[in-house]
């Protein structure tokens, strides 16, 4: 089988999720019967190399598009990409495509070759509001993009039940096309690792336990309300915040006004580190954190949660979208009660209540750090399970099937 991945994120070109997601599945893919299949990825960058059976392209056009809004820039860099992508293609089984980002290729080079359009939901742009901060009315073009694809789509991954509901109901796709395949961890490279020197280097307090929070500044992953939520917090505990990448100015902004408040009020240490680490010091983090904090206000999966378990911590996170089927409560951390303001207001995943929500994470926080016995045994449990249901070999052997069940039929 010839198998095209399509993607705006690669290493070593990654910010989220779904390119965590795509840099260990085109790995874990070459490896299902390697003398079979062939992988080809086409991305956003400059990358360029061959190794077995995967080779990896970056795309990086050599015209200027012209935008009469400077938000509409990167839409329509994005759709100069995605043309040169399907120019780029002839002759795959298979195109598989992650966000919308890489959506319009997927669709054209399954109108020009006849390959099975597979789309794997990551997340979906009508639960993501926000993002018109970013893109104006690019947005609107961007929503209008994805749906087009998913109409047309062969077949669909969701990686969570949640996921798969919304796919239908937002789009209309049929269950029967849908197949749901969770996110999977590199269980060799996500694992405990204690590294004292990385404490160290960013000024965490080995005498004292800290509570950690790793991901982008933006509204989806409610960083916003942990951070009014340290206030609250009565343990003897520091806060690490490693947040960058601002969505936009403005969060920013409202990030450090939010910071300044919180160290003003509270009364533990809050430690931010501005910007994305080596992922060799993440684990580091994760592994000598008593507890990891996610508070996202929509999260399809929640891939986070896997490594910071993986690592033998416990997780406390909202009890929103994938991340219940990932976080199970009382044995590996707890999920904290979401109610949010729903359709009709600006940002309906943003919380109804966000000072219940905030005073909420801090009590969960609190329960468990006010138990570190229960704290170890949840840390080998959270081990346990993504080392029984997260591997990416397994992820990658499912997602195989799926290919095949589409070609043949």
């Amino acid at each position: 089988m010839k198998i095209a991945i399509l993607t705006n994120e690669y290493p070593p070109h990654i910010y989220g999720g779904a390119g965590v997601h795509v840099e260990y599945l085109t790995r874990a893919l070459t490896r299902v019967e390697p003398g079979h299949h062939s992988v080809q990825v086409l991305c956003f960058g400059e990358q360029s190399f061959r190794d077995g059976n995967l080779s990896v392209k970056g795309i990086e056009p050599d015209t200027s598009i012209p935008f009469r809004d400077p938000r509409h820039k990167k839409f329509n860099e994005t759709m100069g990409r995605n043309l040169i992508m399907a120019g780029m293609l002839e002759d795959v089984d298979v195109v598989h495509c992650h966000t919308w980002y890489s959506h319009l290729a997927g669709c054209l080079v399954k109108q020009l070759s006849g390959a099975k359009l597979v789309l794997t939901t990551h997340s979906l742009e009508p639960h993501r509001p926000w993002k018109r901060e970013q893109l104006g009315t690019a947005y609107d073009a961007s929503t209008w993009v994805e749906r087009t694809a998913y109409q047309n789509a062969d077949g669909v991954i969701a990686v969570s039940e949640s996921m798969k509901s919304d796919v239908n109901e937002l789009y209309g796709v049929p269950f029967e096309k849908i197949r749901v395949i969770h996110n999977g961890i590199d269980l060799d490279q996500y694992h405990p690792t204690i590294d004292p020197a990385v404490l160290d280097r960013y000024g965490i307090d080995r005498s004292r336990p800290f509570v950690l929070f790793v991901g982008r500044i933006t509204r989806q992953k409610g960083i916003i309300h942990l951070v009014d939520a340290i206030a609250h917090l009565k343990s003897d505990v520091q806060v690490v915040l490693c947040a960058g990448a601002p969505d936009t100015e403005e969060i920013g902004q409202e990030m450090a006004e939010h910071v300044e408040k919180a160290r003003a009020e509270a009364r533990c240490p809050i430690l931010w580190i501005p910007k994305v680490l080596p992922k060799e010091e993440i684990i580091a983090l994760y592994s000598q954190a008593a507890l990891f904090v996610c508070p996202s206000v929509y999260e399809p999966f929640g891939i986070i949660n896997l490594e910071a378990m993986a690592c033998g911590t416990p997780v406390v996170a909202s009890a929103v979208g994938g991340i219940m089927e990932v976080v199970v409560p009382d044995r590996t951390g707890l999920l904290v009660p979401f109610e949010p303001r729903g359709e009709g207001d600006t940002h309906p995943h943003e919380p109804k209540d966000p000072a219940r929500f905030a005073a909420d994470l801090a009590s969960a926080i609190d329960q468990l750090l006010g138990d570190p016995a229960r704290l170890r045994e949840m840390g080998e449990r959270s081990r346990e399970r993504v080392e029984h249901y997260f591997s990416w070999t397994s992820v990658a052997r499912w997602t195989m099937d799926f290919y095949w069940d589409l070609v043949q039929a």
